[in-house]
């Protein structure tokens, strides 16, 4: 599958790329013809692996650090992408989160805040940012939000990341509307427990959750992170030309369990 052909020459902007989600989206786009331009807040020395990679497969590839959650870092950081490459990236895809599991009676106000800056007004400041250089020059575009079912299935553990992603899914869909007649289509990826990043990170720390979550899942498997990426590449196809403001669910069937997720 490629990027639709009124995309190319595509450069696809990945905040939270050197992550492992991030980085299958990377490749699974420059495999499909686009350039790509990265940004997280690891060193530089860490993005090099990911940047050799997708030079072999033909594409160029650029990094520079980018806190998501300040505002005028993602405008310098989306100037200097356009400098690298000499246009503005057409394809872009919110992915740079965090999370904190803990219960509501024990999350921190600053752990609170963390969440809230990175996952729902990061989201917004890279989003905007990248959506404003596309109207400028009048080009047509896709926005992808890497949002979560948490979106809509309340988590005894997940209370900040639970709102966060509930923002980001209004934000995708008000979006949406608003740049609709510009030809830049917003959609959103909403996995379910994904064997990779951030679920990862809490499976490592518990064990015993991994396979209760596969337990609970009721096709019985994890998604992997090629299947997320599959999901953003065929967003920015021509197959989605007449999607805009939709949530791609993939949870496995998570959403049809009915209670409580503890």
């Amino acid at each position: 599958m490629e990027i639709d052909s009124t995309l190319k020459p595509g450069l696809a902007a990945i905040s939270g790329g050197l992550g492992d989600i991030g980085r299958v989206i990377a490749i699974a786009l420059a495999r499909a013809g686009s350039d790509i331009a990265i940004g997280d807040i690891k060193s530089e020395k860490e993005a090099t692996a990911l940047s050799e990679e997708i030079h072999v497969l033909g594409r160029r590839c650029f990094y520079a650090p980018l806190d998501v959650s300040n505002p005028e870092r993602v405008s310098v950081w989306y100037d200097e992408v356009s400098h690298h490459f000499g246009f503005s990236p057409n394809l872009i895809v919110s992915n740079a989160a965090t999370v904190t599991l803990k219960s509501h009676l024990n999350v921190s106000s600053d752990e609170w805040s963390r969440e809230i800056n990175i996952n729902l007004n990061g989201s917004f400041f890279f989003t905007n940012a990248g959506v404003k250089r596309l109207l400028k020059k009048t080009q047509p575009g896709r926005v992808v939000f890497i949002g979560s079912w948490a979106a809509h299935a309340p988590h005894r553990e997940l209370p900040a990341y639970s709102v966060a992603k509930a923002g980001q899914r209004m934000l995708m869909k008000t979006l949406a509307l608003e740049v609709a007649s510009n030809g830049i289509l917003v959609n959103e990826v909403a996995p379910g427990y994904v064997d990779a990043g951030l679920s990862a990170d809490i499976f490592k720390k518990n064990p015993e959750l991994a396979d209760k979550a596969k337990a609970t899942v009721p096709i019985k498997k994890l998604i992997t992170p090629d299947e997320v990426a599959g999901q953003v590449l065929f967003l920015c196809s021509a197959y989605a030309s007449q999607m805009t403001g939709t949530t791609l669910l993939q949870d496995g069937g998570l959403s049809l369990l009915q209670g409580d997720r503890s």
